[in-house]
């Protein structure tokens, strides 16, 4: 059975949205390098209306000599969305709108052959696969800077979930990466 990831840049206060906001200056070599083994088990990515619609208006249009451009490109990518129409994917070669339920969608993909499967951009589809059990690892980039403010990716009043740490890292930048699955 295929396995679901996501990875989250994060601050120390817990801000997840718009990490280009304050990472910039702590991304390292061993953040590269992790990004990089992502994109050779990944073959197929997940991503919310709002991550798609911010990446389709940059990935398709940026230099083919920057690597993440050339594999975003090329990768599968399932949307999911309520608003976009299947025709508003075409700007972005190989997008698809998931149409029915999210969660059956992802459970039958999980059940195909093939690679890894990464939530790329959507908070609310990492906690929503999290919380209905069919996130097998997520994974914390900890940046060292108070953001201050934005989007986190848990809200008052999300249930508790109890998770197992599977792996953790410090960089030499001093981001903490932290790798969570399910709890046995």
């Amino acid at each position: 059975m295929r396995k679901v990831t996501a990875g989250l840049f994060y601050s120390v206060d817990g801000v997840a949205e718009a990490p280009d906001q304050f990472q910039f200056d702590s991304f390292d070599d061993e953040l590269g390098a992790l990004l990089g083994g992502v994109m050779t088990e990944v073959d197929t990515v997940l991503l919310g209306r709002k991550g798609w619609q911010e990446w389709a208006g940059f990935w398709p249009n940026a230099g083919e000599d920057m690597d993440f451009a050339s594999y975003i490109n090329a990768v599968p990518k399932f949307v999911a969305s309520h608003s976009l129409k299947p025709a508003d994917l075409a700007i972005w070669q190989n997008s698809t709108l998931i149409e029915g339920d999210l969660e059956s969608f992802v459970r039958d993909l999980k059940q195909q052959r093939g690679g890894t499967i990464a939530v790329m951009g959507g908070m609310s589809l990492v906690r929503q696969l999290l919380l209905a059990g069919l996130m097998d690892e997520l994974t914390l980039i900890v940046h060292p800077v108070v953001a201050g403010r934005g989007r986190r990716l848990f809200e008052d009043g999300t249930p508790t979930t109890r998770l197992a740490l599977k792996s953790s890292q410090i960089t030499s930048k001093g981001n903490a990466v932290l790798t969570y699955g399910k709890r046995d």
